[in-house]
């Protein structure tokens, strides 16, 4: 009987790691959000590290994150490090692409809790007297992130954050 229950667990373990080398070996997030804003009121709050504060629903993880710029003061060569508690974590920023009004591409690296290399993207496309802001994660998704993607929805736990800063976004911006 105890020999039958081992083989049972070591099955359905195999089973889990198996289905977990099956699954997709990049990852893309996505939310988009109308800001009734014009795409050039929205951009500079992007486009500049030094004004996440006033959207990234991630300068709140830690009140007390150590942050640093380096680069360019805004666009294209602009880098911001962190380090902060378990919930922040530590990483460097870069944009990598700034186009004016429409776009802005970030090398986004992660040191803690995980090491993870990722591309970041916003565009904001004008619609009339609106602006269709879409925020983007996209990046490979090694074989421990397949496994734990198999337990824990990562777009549902990135997205919800997506869709706070693109809710922090419009209220900044629709004022």
């Amino acid at each position: 009987m105890f020999k039958k229950i081992v083989l049972a667990i070591l099955a359905l373990i195999a089973i889990v790691l198996i289905y977990a080398a099956t699954r997709p070996d990049t990852f893309r997030v996505e939310r988009t959000a109308r800001i009734a804003a014009p795409a050039e009121k929205i951009f500079p709050l992007i486009n500049d590290f030094h004004r996440w504060s006033e959207w990234s629903p991630y300068e709140k993880l830690d009140p007390a994150m150590k942050r640093s710029f380096g680069g360019a003061p805004a666009g294209q060569g602009a880098t911001y490090a962190w380090e902060g508690n378990d919930k922040a974590g530590a990483g460097k920023m870069e944009i990598a692409e700034s186009t004016p009004s429409s776009k802005v591409g970030i090398k986004l690296d992660f040191i803690k809790p995980f090491e993870g290399h990722n591309i970041a993207e916003f565009t904001l496309q004008p619609q009339g007297d609106a602006t269709q802001v879409t925020w983007a994660m996209s990046g490979p998704s090694p074989y421990i992130a397949k496994l734990m993607g198999i337990f824990f929805n990562m777009d549902q736990m990135i997205g919800k954050d997506f869709e706070a800063g693109l809710a922090n976004l419009k209220t900044a911006t629709e004022k």
